[in-house]
């Protein structure tokens, strides 16, 4: 009984330094259970993805960078909005309301242009969707709502020029359950 145990223990000491000498990425965390006066160590292992095609592969890699980079973009729209939102409910008239939305909308356009720009496709259209994800607001329903409906029906032709949708929808659990899955795994720290 005790050879098995210590060959256990030497069994899991080696795979576990192994993860850990990968930085520890192989798994979420590792805990020890006792049963009947026995330690077993108990290690939870992130899932693997396999894909049949390096194509498939790359897609994913990419779709990753882009979650990345542009889901502080949408955790920034989502509490400016929150702001937004309290700030006009106290402002008295339809005038102050007007004149502050043009004063967001200038730091708007100051602070996140130059982030636009370099984006690509990809990046822009998760942006959307993932706008939607944290507002509850499809980016055309938020362009109408600050700046108007002629605005917001300007910017959806541009938009539809170049191949995106300012309308898109996020569903988490149909065409969108793999960025739901990449947010979840960036929000835990684990990209």
């Amino acid at each position: 009984m005790k050879k098995r145990l210590a060959l256990l223990l030497v069994a899991c000491t080696a795979a576990l330094s192994g993860a850990l000498a990968q930085g520890g990425r192989g798994f979420l965390r590792q805990e020890w259970i006792v049963e009947r006066g026995d330690s077993i160590p108990l290690v939870h292992i992130l899932p693997v993805y396999v894909f049949d095609r390096p194509a498939d592969l790359r897609r994913y890699q990419k779709l990753v960078r882009a979650v990345k980079r542009v889901y502080p973009v949408a955790r920034a729209a989502r509490a400016k909005m929150a702001e937004m939102e309290g700030e006009l409910l106290r402002l008295p008239d339809r005038k102050a309301q007007k004149a502050y939305i043009r004063e967001v909308y200038r730091q708007i356009k100051e602070e996140y242009t130059p982030v636009a720009k370099h984006m690509t496709r990809t990046e822009g259209r998760v942006l959307l969707k993932l706008i939607d994800r944290e507002t509850d607001y499809t980016a055309y329903e938020v362009l109408r709502e600050f700046r108007g409906g002629f605005v917001a029906g300007f910017w959806q032709g541009v938009s539809r020029i170049f191949g995106q949708n300012l309308k898109s929808e996020y569903d988490k659990e149909g065409e969108d359950r793999i960025i739901e899955q990449i947010v979840v795994y960036y929000e835990a720290g684990l990209l």
